[in-house]
């Protein structure tokens, strides 16, 4: 069985106005699906980041797939870093996620790239063979992976535009007792049992006041976190994590609260020396395996976030969590806007690793129905987890018409990139700029 086509789907899916540190979502968010078929009529799926260097990096990789046993991962690695090594010379070597938002790095390009390509070849062997994608990888460490709420501050508005704009679940949220508000809608709707604040939005005075707002209503059971993607300086995060020492205690972090891996390791000395033990949490300085090595080095993260989209996919997740646990470290996962494939390869590389300390991240409940490429609906999450089907591969297979009529939405829309200043600049402030640190 060889790979006979590579089809690529760039699409469109309205997204809320979700507020963070990098600025304003737009009104869409653009992805990628792929499709390999092979010589025996089995095709697999997958989803990535979209836009325009996402889609091409992928096209420019097909002659590379094409012919190839899709059982031939190693190999298909090994080429792709050959060429990843030479498109990336002369770019710098800041991997990090400081300054681009996910998908938009072109150093980690080829392990995108990668994932995207050995998602779908893993779809494929276990269709092939009857299994589900995390069994082809060792089996389960558990049945079900759990998710957590996922908040944003955002603006009014459900996403899309004019006729096609959504509508507003959760309504505008600004303030702590709207954020209050929309925690309550999605636990009572999605059952999680884990809490995470997108910050680095307002005053960091009114996101303590969230953070103790939330354990207040909803007490210790529920692990709160908060993540303000570097938007503070050192003494900022150190002022955080004093504040709210026992708020995020108890299965809790601090994530990315300061730029770079010695700013994280200077926020970690801070709490320590003051006796405060609470872990960092970090996707934006770790981002590859040569980043655990100084991470630890600094003690600057104790709770990798990763995410098989860019790590390189579901098997280096795996190695991921292997390294994780010999080194001492947490493990959870990092999530960007997504749809239902998406949410089953998050949901697969959770089930089959063993060492993964917290639950994971999802933007899922920010999308709609309505924008769902999956056939049959929505991916259910019950009681804060995504059980794993019993079906080969992922498991979810494509609505030719939604996935059709997506890509026609991509193909009328102007947005080819994700640009969160520029959509600050448009709506809220025209001399918006982002500012590390803004506090």
């Amino acid at each position: 069985m060889l790979i006979s086509e590579v089809r690529l789907h760039p699409i469109a899916v309205a997204d809320a106005p979700l507020r963070s540190s990098y600025g304003r979502h737009a009104p869409y968010a653009l992805r990628t699906i792929v499709e390999l078929k092979t010589t025996d009529g089995i095709t697999g799926i997958s989803e990535t980041y979209g836009g325009e260097r996402p889609l091409a990096a992928l096209e420019a990789v097909k002659d590379l797939v094409i012919g190839r046993s899709p059982w031939d991962l190693t190999g298909f690695w090994m080429k792709l870093g050959e060429r990843g090594a030479r498109e990336a010379a002369g770019k710098g070597d800041d991997r990090s996620q400081t300054y681009l938002v996910p998908g938009e790095n072109p150093l980690d390009q080829h392990a995108r790239t990668f994932a995207a390509i050995e998602v779908a070849c893993l779809d494929i062997i276990g269709k092939a063979v009857g299994l589900p994608v995390c069994d082809l990888t060792g089996g389960r460490a558990r049945p079900a992976p759990a998710f957590s709420a996922y908040l944003f501050y955002k603006h009014g508005g459900g996403g899309g535009m004019g006729g096609d704009a959504r509508q507003d679940e959760y309504g505008e949220c600004l303030d702590a007792p709207s954020m209050v508000r929309q925690c309550k809608q999605m636990i009572a709707k999605y059952g999680f049992e884990e809490i995470k604040l997108k910050g680095g939005v307002l005053d960091p005075d009114q996101e303590i006041d969230t953070i103790r707002r939330l354990r207040a209503e909803f007490g210790p059971k529920y692990p709160l976190r908060i993540d303000p993607n570097c938007a503070w300086s050192v003494e900022t995060s150190l002022k955080v994590g004093e504040s709210l020492v026992e708020e995020l205690s108890g299965g809790g972090y601090l994530e990315d609260p300061t730029a770079s891996l010695e700013g994280m390791g200077a926020v970690r000395r801070g709490l320590l020396s003051k006796g405060i033990e609470t872990p960092l949490a970090s996707n934006v300085a770790t981002t590859c395996f040569e980043h655990l090595h100084p991470a630890r080095n600094h003690d600057a993260v104790q709770v990798v976030l990763s995410d098989p989209h860019y790590w390189g996919g579901i098997r280096n997740q795996q190695h991921l969590s292997r390294f994780c646990e010999a080194l001492g470290m947490g493990l959870s996962m990092h999530s960007n806007n997504h749809l239902g494939v998406s949410m089953m390869i998050m949901a697969h590389a959770a089930a089959c690793c063993q060492h993964l300390s917290y639950a994971c991240d999802t933007h899922y409940p920010w999308q709609t129905d309505q924008d769902e490429v999956v056939l049959g609906g929505r991916v259910p999450i019950v009681n804060g987890r995504v059980e794993i089907p019993d079906k080969p591969g992922l498991g979810v297979e494509l609505d030719y018409d939604q996935l059709g009529r997506l890509a026609e939405l991509y193909r009328k829309i102007p947005l080819r990139r994700r640009d969160d200043e520029a959509e600050m600049r448009q709506h809220v402030d025209p001399n918006w700029r982002r500012v590390l640190p803004r506090w």
